[in-house]
């Protein structure tokens, strides 16, 4: 949404669209995100490109790999 409101299309606009009701979209824009949820969201990003980059790799070589955990 902030980067359709960027580009000056009203998120009211959007919403609507999107049929969305503006409340919720409001509380759930106020909530922050968990470190977990953060780091989980970089990860898939980073696979996703991986993956676009070199179609050739499957979803297993690229989630293969160990990954940090963090308490």
């Amino acid at each position: 949404m902030s980067e359709l409101a960027t580009e000056g299309i009203l998120v009211a606009v959007s919403l609507r669209v999107l049929k969305l009701s503006r409340q919720p979209y409001y509380r759930w824009r106020k909530q922050q995100l968990t470190e977990s949820e953060l780091v989980e969201a970089y990860q898939a990003n980073a696979l996703f490109d991986a993956h676009r980059d070199d179609p050739e790799f499957g979803y297993r070589f690229l989630a293969g790999r160990p990954q940090k955990r963090t308490r």
